[in-house]
């Protein structure tokens, strides 16, 4: 993967990340192990996080050198508190923070979720990613300056018959983005990613086949989403070339939000 820049003579900004350090939650596949091999390839030093050992560390070496691996329960505030301090002892700093893994135990109507598994979504998609964002603004990143991506996801925009304990997890770590945004303006900017439907197993059920084939038909750039899609947006959202972007939501859909409605 070759390292994008866009420094000229006219002055662009460099959109590598030399001699940055990055945590990525969920790091191990999907979209969070993109994310990190394009940090990796942008200049960055990357430590992935997730719970099982054998995962991160077979992503580790497909990625190669500057990615660095360490297993931990996402949603566990001990853990992450561990995690946090480990990456800074270890790698120095911490300067940018990705919050992209998340979880989704149920599929069905609001009014009928159990609990459990309702909290088990806020836990991980909700509550983690601010715990994590307090852990590296406490461990350095308030005095250093820093950015945050939350990876949130289109189903925050709209209702869904299946998907809507999910949808409003999203639509709070939203909220979550444009609020800590403000409060930790000047020295940390925080953004946030709304990926459509994106080629990975975590949605494999949606793209799989013949069905995958229809609903890219559905989109008007008439495909669907690649991980290194949101891969790319989240490097440039961590650049320097975004230094005056903080408190938004980058859709990345293909443009299915602005597609054409039946009439």
């Amino acid at each position: 993967m070759r390292r994008a820049t866009l420094r000229s003579t006219l002055g662009f900004v460099d959109v590598g990340l030399d001699g940055k350090v990055a945590l990525i939650t969920g790091g191990s596949k999907g979209i969070g192990k993109q994310i990190a091999s394009q940090l990796v390839a942008s200049g960055a030093t990357v430590m992935i996080v997730s719970r099982k050992a054998e995962g991160l560390e077979q992503a580790a070496n497909e990625i190669g050198a500057g990615c660095h691996w360490l297993a931990a329960n996402v949603g566990d505030p001990d853990a992450a508190s561990e995690a946090v301090e480990a990456t800074t002892r270890d790698l120095g700093a911490i300067d940018i923070l990705v919050n992209n893994a998340a979880t989704n135990p149920y599929a069905g109507p609001m009014i009928d979720v159990d609990i459990g598994r309702w909290d088990k979504t806020i836990q991980v998609n909700v509550t983690a990613p601010l715990v994590w964002t307090q852990l590296v603004w406490q461990n350095g990143m308030a005095e250093r300056g820093g950015a945050v991506v939350n990876v949130a996801s289109v189903a925050a925009l709209g209702s869904s018959r299946m998907l809507g304990v999910y949808g409003l997890s999203k639509a709070a770590l939203v909220y979550q983005t444009r609020q800590l945004a403000a409060e930790l303006a000047p020295s940390v900017r925080v953004n946030a990613v709304l990926p459509g439907l994106i080629k990975t197993d975590f949605a494999r059920a949606l793209w799989e086949g013949e069905r995958g084939q229809q609903v890219a038909q559905q989109y008007p750039l008439k495909r669907l989403g690649e991980t290194d899609d949101i891969a790319q947006a989240v490097n440039y959202l961590c650049s320097d070339a975004a230094s005056w972007i903080t408190g938004q939501t980058l859709v990345l859909d293909g443009g299915g939000s602005i597609r054409f409605g039946d009439g």
